[in-house]
């Protein structure tokens, strides 16, 4: 029992950095229906941009708090990848808008291959890793729990909490569900969609960026490569929790969290991957809309 609910602990953990990243899918596809996998290396960008600021923090003071040390690292990745995001979106995937399916979603691709290969050029080819940041670890009857996952999942919950109020109790957010039910008529009625769509993909990259900032605190190194995994990952956890929901993609990365624990646990760690696309395939065999999704009416 105690090595199980490690898995747990050890699932929720990992779980809630796939629920961070699926936000982003989530927000955008929800509005203009496109599958932004430049996401998933938006998510990179923003643990090198933290990396950055780590070392230049080091390097310029000979002690900085840990937790003053995350929030600089924090709100500078979230400023240059909400700086990256909005101009990929301004440059790549607008004028596409009005295009056949197809197009932004190569652009998209194309956009991903082009920001690894940046920060490869850049950062270069090899894993950058930092010291540990926080080490200290708590023994529950057996089940050690370590401070940085507390904090992964404590930030999770409550940008969880924040982005649901914003979506659901302000004007930006009504402007979000105007702009996914009718683009037309939302802004015959006024509103800004070109700014309302620049803005939610300026969220999905913050959001990004505080996954990037936490996954380098937690497992300690970083690589030019490391968006595409956990941006597929990502992605198929919003798919699986329900494209276009908030809850359903912190619900989507925590399923997909455990499958993997779980599977690492007791089974092989090298199919932990299958695991995961094959729960995927049987949810949307029975539910094709994920598990808090909401089924798509054909409009006349």
């Amino acid at each position: 029992m105690q090595y199980f609910v490690q898995q747990l602990i050890n699932g929720l953990t990992l779980g809630s950095i796939y629920g961070l990243i699926a936000i982003g899918y989530t927000m955008v596809y929800g509005i203009i229906g496109m599958i932004n996998f430049a996401h998933g290396d938006i998510f990179m960008v923003g643990a090198f941009s933290a990396l950055i600021v780590f070392l230049i923090l080091g390097a310029l003071f000979y002690s900085v708090p840990v937790v003053i040390a995350l929030l600089v690292m924090m709100i500078v990745a979230m400023l240059l990848t909400s700086l990256y995001n909005w101009t990929i979106e301004k440059v790549a995937y607008r004028p596409l808008r009005g295009s056949f399916r197809l197009a932004p979603l190569i652009t998209a691709i194309g956009m991903s291959i082009a920001l690894s290969n940046f920060v490869q050029v850049t950062q270069g080819p090899r894993n950058k890793p930092i010291p540990p940041m926080v080490s200290q670890v708590y023994n529950i009857n057996g089940v050690s729990v370590s401070l940085k996952q507390i904090i992964i999942v404590i930030v999770t919950a409550l940008l969880l909490a924040l982005f649901w109020y914003l979506v659901n109790k302000t004007s930006l957010g009504r402007a979000q569900r105007a702009c996914e039910q009718d683009r037309k008529m939302a802004a015959l009625l006024g509103i800004d969609v070109d700014r309302t769509i620049s803005i939610t993909f300026i969220m999905g990259a913050a959001l990004a960026a505080v996954a990037g900032t936490l996954f380098l605190m937690y497992y300690g190194v970083i690589a030019f490569s490391d968006g595409f995994t956990p941006g597929v990952k990502a992605f198929t956890a919003a798919v699986l929790g329900g494209i276009g929901s908030l809850p359903g993609a912190v619900l989507g990365g925590l399923l997909i969290g455990f499958i993997e624990s779980m599977w690492s646990a007791y089974f092989s760690i090298d199919y932990k991957d299958v695991a995961a696309f094959s729960i995927l395939a049987i949810v949307l065999i029975f539910l094709p809309s994920g598990i808090l999704g909401r089924p798509e009416v054909e409009k006349v």
